[in-house]
């Protein structure tokens, strides 16, 4: 039986993210679909309330967090289940290759795209679609970046409890839609059920609106808002932890 490589090695991480990075490249379709459909969709949601502005600034924060969250986990669990199914991980596995070399390289090279995703849809919320923040941009495109890296983290996670990319884009109404709804989008969660707000005190995209709203309404940065991006970063790793847990090495 092989033994696992023990430590993470930049290089393998490196080459595992270049490798990523290539196949993308040669889909366009879904490079165009982790850039542009956030940007898209805030802009949508600026025309529909294009009569009350107030209202686009009171929720476009929080949604410049939540559309990349949902692109990334939806692009990066179709992406790396077909690399599950074609066995592409187990033959990946038979070479001097770590699972975390492998989850941190699929996890830089769709950060890397996360970066470029984040920066074109702060963008165009603040400097074309005129959304109103008190503070610094820089932190909204921080908060931005940790949730399209939170839904990379639970798209390559979730993989491997797929057998098809139908059953894959199935694991959103689980995954993504409660804390959708519990997230305090909709309504303040102190005000929801008690049930329901303690639910929503352990699900991170809680704590990606929490941060946003930060960032709306407060010029300096807050012990909440450090709260919140250190809730985001830590459920991205802890994530990304269990998906290196879910790879299996071939035995000989």
């Amino acid at each position: 039986m092989s033994t696992d490589t023990p430590a993470i090695s930049p290089a393998r991480t490196l080459a595992t993210a270049g490798r990523v990075l290539r196949q993308l490249r040669h889909d366009p379709r879904t490079v165009a679909l982790m850039l542009f459909v956030p940007v898209l969709m805030i802009t949508l949601l600026r025309y529909v309330f294009d009569g009350d502005p107030g209202t686009f600034d009171a929720i476009g924060a929080s949604l410049l967090g939540i559309f990349p969250l949902i692109t990334m986990f939806l692009v990066t669990s179709i992406a790396t289940l077909r690399e599950r199914t074609s066995c592409t991980f187990e033959r990946l596995l038979a070479l001097p290759l770590g699972k975390g070399d492998l989850i941190a390289g699929y996890a830089l090279a769709f950060g890397a795209v996360a970066v470029a995703q984040s920066l074109l849809a702060t963008a165009m919320s603040l400097w074309v679609l005129g959304l109103d923040v008190v503070g610094s941009p820089w932190l909204l495109l921080l908060v931005a970046l940790l949730d399209a890296l939170l839904g990379t983290a639970l798209g390559l996670f979730v993989s491997a409890f797929a057998a098809s990319e139908f059953q894959a884009v199935q694991f959103m109404p689980a995954v993504i839609f409660p804390q959708l709804l519990l997230c305090g989008l909709f309504t303040p969660r102190d005000q929801m059920h008690p049930v329901l707000e303690t639910v929503s005190d352990v699900l991170p995209m809680s704590y990606a609106v929490d941060g946003m709203n930060e960032v709306l309404i407060r010029t300096e940065i807050t012990g909440d808002f450090y709260r919140d991006v250190l809730v985001v970063a830590g459920s991205a790793l802890l994530v990304l932890c269990l998906g290196a847990a879910t790879l299996r090495r071939r035995t000989t």
